[in-house]
């Protein structure tokens, strides 16, 4: 009897499905840290109260790289969206992503303000002062928003448990204090009269929401470290960020009070002026107090096999922070030990720049942080 042979099938294996640009699906919103930590170290290096020859020059390079990468991210984070429209619903779900969700507006307010401080050199005053108006203008709508959004997230769809509080849970909080340090530069190029008393009014409002909601959450991440004892290796650089609020809050009251006597009738100038004081040299102390607890804290884990992350990015912009903060002091009290400070705390802002940026810069260049596959 015959048999008939059958070949079996050949069986192509069906291609693996691939996404749009797959490093975009690891971009997430803390990358705008990064150009809040460069745009910061152009803002606070421009305000000092001791300048060098050739420093200015050098703010303004600094200042045109951070609005260089805030455009590049804000391309990346649009492909993101576009392709990646899963991942980003998930980022916004998860407690440990979603308050990086504030990054954004600050990112967009801190390179607004250095193009009024040193960006009109380049760029001339009155696109200056167009481009912040519309930077001011997004930045503050969507601080408030995420200000709003993600603390609702938390409360309602977030499953968090107290020994998951970080200093993290504050960065949508802290937006509209930025809006209230950097609204001031604006007030001068408004129309007097209500214009101005009402950009003041807003600012001082702002800095209210943020204020007191950051009162609020402290209390949450300093209760947990006490409690659970410290964070993560690579979450230590996170304790910084509480010099935000604190340091913002400063530079909100002496930037406020600079511009309120063309604002606001003269009792009320006077008395802003006075509580620029009254506010910001106990909280600068406390800052002070704060950086030496997150200092030891980043030292322990340096010593524990600490690597990179991105969250060494904490390390810029919150100390730049506590630099506008002493120089406004420095500039309404006269003492020259806020000059000092504020010239020490700018060192050691651009010494931890130069190392965020570095391992940022090979992090980029080896696939590490943003893996080139799915």
């Amino acid at each position: 009897m015959a048999t008939t042979l059958v070949r079996p099938r050949t069986v192509i294996p069906a291609a693996p499905r691939t996404h749009k640009a797959p490093a975009l699906r690891h971009l997430g919103p803390n990358w705008y840290a990064s150009v809040m930590g460069t745009a910061i170290v152009a803002n606070a290096g421009a305000t000092l109260p001791y300048q060098v020859p050739g420093q200015r020059v050098a703010c303004q390079i600094v200042w045109a790289l951070s609005a260089v990468v805030l455009a590049v991210l804000l391309a990346a984070r649009a492909g993101h969206w576009l392709h990646h429209r899963d991942q980003a619903r998930a980022h916004l779900l998860d407690p440990a992503v979603a308050p990086f969700y504030g990054c954004l507006s600050m990112a967009l307010l801190a390179v607004g303000g250095g193009t009024l401080i040193v960006g009109k050199d380049l760029i001339g005053e009155p696109a200056a002062i167009a481009v912040d108006a519309v930077l001011f203008i997004a930045g503050t709508a969507i601080g408030l928003l995420m200000a709003v959004v993600v603390p609702y997230l938390m409360v309602v769809r977030h499953k968090v448990e107290p020994s998951q509080a970080t200093p993290v849970w504050l960065l949508p909080l802290v937006a509209p204090m930025v809006s209230a340090a950097v609204g001031p530069l604006l007030i001068p190029h408004l129309p007097a009269g209500q214009p101005r008393e009402a950009l003041l009014l807003a600012c001082y409002a702002m800095f209210g929401i943020s204020l007191l909601a950051t009162l609020l959450m402290l209390p949450l991440v300093f209760g947990r470290l006490i409690v659970r004892g410290p964070l993560p290796l690579a979450l230590t650089p996170a304790l910084f960020l509480v010099l935000g609020p604190l340091g913002q809050s400063t530079t909100a009251v002496n930037q406020l009070a600079d511009v309120a006597p063309g604002a606001i009738e003269a009792p009320y100038a006077h008395a802003l002026g006075a509580f620029a004081v009254v506010y910001g040299v106990p909280v600068m102390g406390f800052a002070l107090l704060w950086l030496a607890l997150a200092a030891a804290m980043l030292v322990r884990a340096a010593r524990a096999g600490m690597g990179f992350a991105m969250t060494w990015w904490a390390l810029t912009f919150p100390v730049g922070t506590c630099v506008t903060g002493a120089a406004g002091l420095a500039r309404h009290t006269g003492l020259d030990a806020f000059a000092w400070l504020a010239a020490a705390l700018f060192l050691g802002l651009v010494i931890a720049w130069l190392l965020a940026a570095a391992h940022t810069l090979r992090g980029l260049f080896t696939g590490r942080l943003l893996p080139r596959t799915v």
